[in-house]
């Protein structure tokens, strides 16, 4: 196949589009369920940007290709999986095959003038390098997560793999033309470990679109007949703490002696098996529940019939340092919660949540139970969670950061944004 024929030569699109044609790749989930790529994604396109994905298949999502809301997505076999560092490098050695055969693909038949990687893991630049390099493709990239210290959560360890991780880390910041963060810690990072220009990164927050949490009627039959209901939504992986949670129903029905409090589980992951099997061990699979992966408007439904929700991601390298989506949920819907000490976390909730200093089981238990307990408490917190989710961390406001930094990155395509500043205090 010729570079010619891909349609590479030039940065327009294979349908002549003003705004340009973007690239995605994201290897961590496919799409949409990537709640923050699809946000991204439908942003560019209604933006005008002709808009193609390469994501892994998932559970559900196994279309080869299809096309959702004008969006291109193109899904690969998602390779060997396991918990191990030599299955992890597999993995992902296997992904970055699919997206390169991938890419060529998308080339040919869309066009694109940016590669828009978002990690983990910080191994997508190999693919920009050629793209670059050699067709002046421009490279953004969109970190989700830390790499290196969301290695040493996993592993316990920082060797040899983990300082690779770093090299990793920094040869991408060199390669990219620009950054998204989701966060102003991990934007610090970015300049200070990166050596990224302060003007070159762009505060991209992982929020919910907070119309589809505005006006929604509960799903009261997940309550089934308990007094009080606990709500987690996220991923159920090692780094979760979900058996934190699960272990602190515990303490609170078994030590507590309060059957009255039941828990609801949205969400899947590795080790969605290895809790579920937790709580009969415990004891205590009457009251909580596993709603699976959950989608639409069903999602926001069965949070809203929630008395509070919980954050148990326990302190570690990387939690400290991230702002959760499910933090920025709870706050749109105006539920009040109970989290571990994070920094960054902290920081984002305000004083829509609670911190509790210690990070065990009994203490998030304890935590939960004087939240539920405290009425007042919880209509002040509903009310500083709405206000914050509705002001500073709308989506809207993340929308106009992408699109400026779209703006930058290529001027003379989106004439619209050229003249927004990258604005470096931008939430």
């Amino acid at each position: 196949m010729e570079v010619g024929a891909m349609g590479l030569s030039a940065n327009t699109s294979a349908a002549g589009d003003p705004p340009g044609a973007v690239l995605i790749i994201v290897e961590n989930l496919p799409v949409p369920p990537d709640r923050r790529v699809w946000s991204e994604a439908t942003a560019l396109h209604q933006a005008g940007y002709t808009v193609s994905v390469i994501c892994p298949k998932g559970r559900g999502y196994d279309k080869a290709y299809e096309q959702l809301d004008g969006v291109h997505i193109f899904r690969h076999p998602r390779g060997v999986e396991g918990s191990g560092a030599v299955t992890y490098l597999l993995e992902y050695a296997v992904a970055l095959f699919w997206q390169f055969v991938l890419s060529l693909k998308v080339a040919q038949r869309h066009g694109f003038d940016i590669i828009h990687a978002c990690n983990p893991p910080d191994l997508i630049f190999l693919i920009a390098i050629f793209y670059k390099f050699f067709l002046g493709k421009k490279f953004l990239f969109d970190q989700h997560d830390p790499a290196p210290e969301l290695y040493e959560v996993k592993f316990g360890r920082q060797d040899f793999l983990y300082r690779l991780l770093l090299l990793f880390e920094r040869w991408t910041f060199r390669l990219a033309d620009g950054v998204l963060a989701t966060n102003p810690t991990l934007k610090q990072q970015a300049v200070e470990r990166g050596g990224m220009p302060p003007d070159r990164v762009w505060i991209v927050r992982s929020v919910p679109d907070v119309g589809r949490f505005s006006q929604v009627m509960p799903e009261l039959s997940v309550r089934r007949t308990f007094r009080y209901l606990v709500g987690y939504v996220g991923m159920i992986a090692g780094q979760d703490g979900v058996d934190l949670l699960v272990k602190a129903m515990e303490h609170i029905v078994k030590r507590m002696h309060r059957t009255d409090i039941a828990c609801l589980i949205i969400g899947d992951g590795p080790e969605a098996g290895r809790v579920r099997a937790l709580t009969g061990e415990l004891g205590i699979a009457d009251n909580v529940e596993f709603a699976g992966y959950i989608t639409g408007d069903a999602l926001p439904a069965m949070l809203a019939a929630c008395d509070i929700g919980v954050v148990p991601d326990p302190p570690n390298a990387c939690n400290v340092i991230m702002s959760m989506i499910k933090v920025f949920e709870y706050m749109a819907l105006g539920l009040p919660f109970v989290l571990f000490d994070l920094a960054q976390a902290r920081g984002d909730a305000g004083e829509a949540g609670v911190v509790v200093a210690e990070s065990t089981p009994r203490a998030l238990g304890e935590g939960i139970v004087s939240l539920l307990e405290d009425e007042a408490g919880r209509e002040r917190m509903r009310n500083s969670g709405r206000k914050r989710a509705y002001g500073e961390f709308q989506w809207e406001v993340g929308k106009r950061s992408l699109l400026a930094a779209y703006a930058r990155l290529v001027p003379r395509r989106a004439p619209a944004y050229a003249g927004t500043p990258a604005n470096t205090n931008a939430p």
